[in-house]
Order: C-alpha cells, then structure tokens, then sequence
C-alpha cells in the first residue's frame, strides 16, 4: 500500500489562519468584521445611471467646494443623482478625481476623522477622569493616528514635520 503524503496549508508555511479560511480580527477589538453586505460583483455601470462622465467630475468638485467628505460625496451621489459606484464609471476613486483637480486636503481624510474622535474623547474625559475605559480608547485612537501618520509622511501625503500634538489637537481639528 503506497504511502500518500497529506499536508495542510499549514504545514506547507501558510499560517493557520489562511489554511482554515479564518478571518483575520481587527488591531484593537475582538470583532472579526464577517457580518455586512456586499457590493454585488459588477464590472460596468447599469444603463440606469447618470452616464456623463465629466458631468460627475464636475458634481465631485462642486461638492467637495461646498465641505463634503469624500465619502459624503459619494453618498450624495448615489441617492440624489443615480451614481451607483464613481470608480466603475469613471474608472478612479473620488479621491482621484479630486486629486486630478488639486483639490487635496493638507491632512488625509482619515487622519482628520480619528483625530475629531480623539478630540471627541478627551472632551469627554475632562468631566469624567475616572472612566478608565474610555482613557484606553483614547491611547488606542492616538497609536492608530501615529501608526497612520507614519504611513502618510512615507508615502508623501502628508509633510515630514508634522507631527501629533495632544495640546493642539484643537487648533488642527477645528
């Protein structure tokens, strides 16, 4: 009886993870992000949506000009003017588009939500010095905008000397 050799993917230096199809969790929870919908896998616009591209272009920046987030815009766009997804019919993201009209903001998007949610906490710690829960939050929110900052200076999007400031966080998010 001929031996077969039987290896799992772990075996083979996949990581036990990736060999059992586990999801990987998230930096500072338990949760694992499994649940919520999915986008449905369409390579092309439905003939329902606004078609003109240089029309969206133009609504893109309009928004962005009257104080919209990115991802404000793009639900804008979706329930008042029938874009369902920017990216499959322009082919870039809403931050492409505005990137391509030098309409780029000095702090990254994600950098400037965390630090409103870090400004947010320690408005709330403030009153209330004994919650020791929300004190670890705030140690978590600042080491993911320190990590993110990193990330940003690297890749040039944000500018070498800056640096998070507990004491300015005010003057930045404001």
């Amino acid at each position: 009886m001929p031996l077969v050799e039987r290896r799992s993917g772990y075996e083979w230096g996949v990581g036990r993870r990736l060999a059992q199809g586990v999801l990987m969790a998230r930096m500072h929870s338990g949760g694992k992000g499994s649940s919520g919908s999915t986008r449905p896998d369409v390579s092309e616009s439905p003939n329902w949506s606004e078609q003109d591209k240089k029309l969206v272009e133009g609504l893109i920046v309009e928004l962005h000009d009257a104080g919209n987030s990115n991802a404000m815009i793009g639900t804008i766009l979706r329930d008042q003017h029938a874009v369902p997804s920017v990216k499959l019919l322009l082919g870039k993201t809403v931050g492409a588009v505005l990137a391509e009209n030098g309409k780029t903001r000095e702090v990254p998007e994600e950098l400037m939500n965390m630090m409103r949610k870090a400004q947010g906490i320690i408005d709330h710690l403030e009153n209330n010095r004994k919650d020791l829960h929300n004190s670890r939050q705030l140690t978590l929110i600042e080491s993911k905008i320190r990590r993110s900052a990193r990330y940003y200076r690297d890749n040039g999007m944000l500018s070498e000397e800056w640096k998070y400031k507990r004491d300015q966080l005010r003057l930045m998010v404001e």
